[in-house]
């Protein structure tokens, strides 16, 4: 689903895909467990049944990941990065496509940048644009 976000539509979904991004973190973190341990775990190199298993394992997770992205990009949020914890609302400022900016450890959108530019390129959001930006 596409749609621009106002300032405060943003805000009013942070908490709920504040929550859904910390679970998607999670289960990276899991993904990241299970594969180094089919890489370095003795016991996955010698049986073909317990590499299997621990297989499918890893293969179950990494549904549950991919599953996890699209429930956040499927609401019209894009996820810029999970490592730095980066949101990205789309958004209108003066008629212009624009991101609405979140960073992990925020407790609101208070960053706005241009479609072409990164977070290197964020700007505060100003009193106007909390009340006019669509």
């Amino acid at each position: 689903m596409f749609s621009h976000f106002t300032v405060k539509e943003a805000n009013e979904a942070l908490p709920s895909t504040v929550k859904k991004f910390n679970e998607m973190a999670a289960i990276k973190d899991q993904l990241v467990k299970i594969q180094t341990e089919l890489e370095t775990d003795p016991r996955y190199m010698s049986s073909l049944k317990e590499y299997i298993q621990k297989k499918q394992e890893f293969n179950a997770v990494i549904s549950r990941f991919y599953k996890a992205i699209e429930e956040i990009e499927g609401s019209g949020v894009v996820i810029k990065s999970i490592d730095d914890g980066l949101l990205d609302f789309p958004s209108l400022r003066f008629g212009e496509e624009i991101w609405l900016c979140w960073k992990n450890g925020e407790t609101e959108i208070k960053f706005w940048h241009g479609k072409d530019e990164g977070f290197d390129g964020r700007k505060p959001l100003e009193a106007f644009d909390v009340e006019k930006l669509r």
